[in-house]
């Protein structure tokens, strides 16, 4: 069968669907991936899809979409269809299906578009979808680990067939444990070091863990140490509603006492997530605040030992700590970490965290003091081959927003075989005539 492949990126689509079917359009924005597409796929794809003429799009029997997930993705603007950049795309697709009719289409988004906006986005997309267009559609949230890819990455992905489902299966998922081990390449040579100053922070943090009583449990709520020591309110509102000299009678991040600062001064020796203009902190950023200075009581004496080491690291972020680890041994370095906005966070080497599309969140193999690699980040896509950005920045950022060509060949393999029987029907009653690009049926379900 003939596919097009819409807002490509890397080209996870082409990879899932280019053994038994053809690519005959694609569409990417971002130059350096619209080169690379062609230099992978043979194919030049368009570069915006808004000004592509409808009727210039070749006939095809599949649509392949992962339309941009910024307006729905807890990390972007969450404006969702109402994103004046990208939210109204979906309607392209829309767009595209009325006109070519392609007897299937498979569509992929990040996993809170299933839910946004009190899942009306989502009803939004199926009535578009099924009363307009007359698909049959499903969605199912999947992720590589679902299937022995050790990486950790929910999306959605959506499904719709012209001609009913008929007995459409999703793909079952495995029970294996993953291990990123199993994708790692051994010693290579192209890897990026940790930085010396990130080593650094890290053995500050194990000396955190260090502390900690092996009775206790390593807290598994982030950590804040901003608020080791202080003693600024919020309880009742936040420290911008309270009066600078009731305000002087606390402790900042640290314990810096407020005492005798001009109020410019004050609210530079606050943690950032405390200074907002809201009346109340949200019930979680109590709690959250509440915990770390209940922990700080506990081991004021241990703690006040490094403190300054703490409150000296250069960025606000590697003063965070998220250990997301449950028993077992403390030792940092032998599991996954990332440099977050949210803070240094650590993971089980059987729980790989989702590839983003941030350059300095690229994981770090603690155990070989290194970064991913590209071609390490391309497996956990099922992108093996593929020539990637030479830019590690972009290569990552690519990687991050990529489709997983392994789930979408499974859901493929089976939606097209599901409905074989259907090939040799016309795409709709009231079409005038069948898809032209539907040819050598029997070939196609061999």
């Amino acid at each position: 069968m003939k596919f097009v492949d819409l807002f490509a990126g890397i080209g996870g689509f082409h990879v899932a669907l280019e053994e038994n079917h053809e690519c005959v359009f694609a569409c990417e924005k971002k130059e350096v991936l619209a080169q690379l597409y062609e230099e992978n796929f043979n194919i030049k794809p368009w570069r915006d899809i808004n000004d592509v003429r409808i009727d210039e799009i070749p006939s095809h029997d599949i649509l392949c979409a992962g339309f941009p997930c910024q307006p729905f993705s807890k990390a972007g603007s969450q404006k969702g269809l109402e994103d004046e950049k990208n939210g109204t795309l979906f309607d392209k697709i829309v767009e595209i299906l009325a006109y070519h009719k392609p007897r299937y289409f498979i569509l992929e988004n990040v996993r809170n578009l299933a839910n946004h906006d009190n899942q009306n986005t989502w009803k939004y997309i199926k009535y578009r979808l099924e009363s307009e267009l007359g698909y049959d559609v499903d969605k199912r949230i999947y992720s590589p680990h679902n299937f022995g890819i050790p990486q950790h990455r929910e999306r959605v992905f959506i499904i719709g067939a012209k001609q009913g489902l008929n007995g459409f299966m999703w793909p079952e998922t495995t029970n294996e444990i993953t291990k990123i081990v199993d994708i790692l390449d051994k010693e290579p040579v192209d890897a990026k070091k940790l930085e010396n100053e990130k080593e650094q922070v890290l053995e500050i943090w194990q000396r955190f863990l260090d502390m900690i009583d092996l009775t206790d449990d390593v807290p598994t709520f982030p950590i804040w140490s901003m608020e080791f020591g202080a003693t600024y309110p919020f309880q009742e509102m936040t420290p911008l509603n309270v009066a600078d000299e009731e305000l002087k009678k606390f402790k900042g991040s640290f314990g810096v006492s407020l005492d005798g600062l001009s109020r410019e001064d004050i609210f530079k020796n606050l943690p950032s997530y405390a200074i907002t203009k809201s009346g109340e902190f949200p019930s979680w950023k109590k709690n959250f605040i509440r915990k770390n200075r209940s922990f700080y009581t506990k081991y004021k004496v241990q703690i006040d030992a490094f403190i300054s080491d703490l409150k000296n690291l250069e960025k606000s972020s590697w003063q965070k700590f998220e250990w997301n680890i449950k028993g077992g041994e403390r030792i940092i370095m032998n599991n996954i970490i990332q440099f977050r906005g949210s803070g240094v966070r650590v993971k089980k080497p059987d729980y790989f965290p989702s590839l983003v599309t941030v350059s300095t969140q690229i994981p770090i193999i603690g155990w070989e003091k290194r970064y991913l690699t590209p071609k390490e980040g391309a497996r956990l896509q099922a992108l093996n081959e593929l020539k990637l950005p030479n830019n590690l920045g972009t290569c990552f950022g690519a990687l991050g927003n990529a489709v997983n060509a392994k789930i979408v060949e499974l859901i493929a393999d089976e939606l097209i075989d599901k409905n074989a029987t259907q090939l040799n029907k016309p795409t709709s009653e009231g079409d005038e005539e069948p898809n032209k690009s539907i040819s050598n049926q029997a070939s196609v379900i061999e």
